[in-house]
């Protein structure tokens, strides 16, 4: 590129949604591509315990270990990106994440495609954070809330649609292709992303933080490791010991953070109350998402002996009512802010959670669907709306440490979700069993009292959701104008 073309590029203003469009697709193709799998692989469990002739408790490791490695390098992203530029650490996520997928497909073992699902998990774990930042950062100040509304759509669409796609695959084709679909989308959204994805400036980052570096990983892996196991037993010793070791390098974490000027994660943002209120309430929509995308799929092929490819298909209302709402949250956010759309939204997932509460193993498809896709609807209206609020509470320089950040946690919080719903719907299943006429009857005893459990929660989600304010400009910002970025395409 020309040294005029450069200069040129350097005073450019911020992207219009015009001009956006192109990252902004290179960008969903790699968030969905990584969401995507995070799911899907759960249904293909079965199909890849006869292939490799193992046991459950080995197989699982292609589910647990992807997640493990996400949650070790989700803290290093704002770092990396900081350091070595946004685009340049996005791209290699992608490409990592896409050889990944390559090797999974060719694994010859469960040995193998563990290892090769880690190394997925490595360039998966820091496409999510770094997106958001990258794209927040690139937004027209007016229109931030209808960008990343469309950025979200993949989000809460590839979760839902992974088990519709994991099923016919496993059914009907085979699970190699779970990985093998992958690489072409992959490969598309680097040439993508190599051509339309901006460099943003390096920011100025101190030295290392050797110490946050190397417990960051052990915290937030060690404690969605012990957490996760706490679905099997919450006092078997590796559950104990997972949650001990991750909590332990934990609070050494945060000593080590708030002594440093500039941390490894910007923990001081919890200072705010809008943002750690904020921040609540993400965990609580997490728990409300990824609880009922465990339980319903569970409730319909356990009580209601639904095909892996049928249930994913009852889940779809939710995915598409989700990815409707989730456009028209984002553009509501830029005329009234976060408050009524969190409210409402964590209202809307609130019926929904007691709807399905009297769902029964008698109840009917449209039973199910309908409050799912209220789910949905609820999720989409709410949940980007309350990422940008949050980043919208700290710094703009800090946009990309507070998006490592919030992934790290919510990263647990969704094993939290898991784990903590499994134990209860295993104790009420203690509770009725003897008493209920039938297996079916405890089945849908139990999973009623579960799921009006997460109603209870969602009801705290919108009390604090009515507690959110806008954030307070930030110096250099008023009147909506960014910073100057220095940015150019190539």
């Amino acid at each position: 590129m020309s040294a005029q073309a450069t200069s040129a590029a350097k005073s450019e203003e911020p992207f219009s949604i015009r001009k956006i469009l192109g990252p902004l697709a290179a960008i969903i193709i790699g968030i969905f591509m990584v969401v995507l799998d995070g799911t899907a692989v759960n249904v293909a469990l079965p199909g890849l315990l006869q292939e490799f002739n193992t046991t459950y408790q080995v197989v699982s490791w292609t589910v647990t270990g992807y997640a493990l490695a996400q949650a070790a390098v989700i803290p290093l992203a704002g770092w990396l990106s900081d350091r070595f530029g946004a685009k340049q650490v996005f791209l290699i996520s992608v490409f990592l994440f896409t050889v990944g997928s390559l090797l999974c497909a060719l694994a010859t073992s469960v040995e193998t495609l563990i290892i090769f699902r880690i190394v997925q998990g490595v360039g998966g774990g820091m496409v999510l954070p770094v997106a958001m930042a990258f794209i927040y950062r690139l937004s027209p100040p007016e229109k931030v809330g209808a960008v990343m509304g469309m950025m979200g759509i993949p989000i809460l669409l590839a979760p839902a649609l992974g088990p519709v796609l994991a099923g016919y695959l496993v059914d009907y084709v085979s699970w190699k292709w779970l990985f093998l679909i992958n690489i072409p989308i992959g490969a598309f959204g680097v040439y993508l992303g190599i051509r339309s994805l901006p460099r943003i400036e390096r920011q100025a980052v101190a030295a290392l933080d050797k110490l946050g570096f190397l417990l960051a990983p052990i915290a937030f892996a060690g404690l969605s490791y012990g957490v996760s196991e706490g679905a099997t037993s919450w006092t078997a010793s590796k559950t104990i010991i997972g949650i001990v070791v991750g909590a332990v390098a934990l609070i050494l974490f945060v000593i080590v953070e708030l002594r440093r000027k500039d941390p490894l994660l910007e923990l001081r943002v919890f200072r705010s109350m809008d943002f750690t209120k904020g921040i609540v309430v993400q965990w609580i929509s997490q728990i409300a998402l990824f609880g009922t995308m465990f339980l319903v799929p569970l409730f319909l092929q356990q009580a209601q002996h639904y095909t892996a490819f049928d249930t994913g298909l009852i889940m779809l209302p939710q995915a598409i009512a989700a990815g409707l709402f989730m456009p028209i949250g984002g553009m509501l956010y830029d005329k009234i802010g976060a408050r009524p759309l969190v409210f409402v939204g964590m209202l809307i997932v609130t019926i929904a959670a007691y709807i399905l509460s009297h769902v029964d193993a008698s109840s009917g498809k449209m039973m199910i669907m309908g409050p799912l896709a209220l789910l949905g609807a609820g999720m989409g209206m709410s949940m980007m709306p309350l990422n940008t609020h949050l980043m919208q509470s700290a710094p703009r320089d800090l946009v990309s440490r507070v998006t490592s950040l919030t992934n790290a946690a919510q990263q647990v919080m969704t094993s939290f979700a898991v784990a903590g719903l499994a134990t209860i719907l295993a104790k009420r299943m203690v509770f009725y069993g003897p008493t209920a006429k039938s297996e079916l009857e405890a089945y849908s005893l139990s999973f009623g009292d579960t799921f009006l459990i997460l109603t209870f929660i969602a009801v705290f989600g919108a009390i604090l959701g009515l507690m959110l304010r806008k954030p307070a400009p930030i110096a250099g910002e008023e009147g909506g104008k960014q910073p100057e970025m220095m940015m150019h395409v190539g």
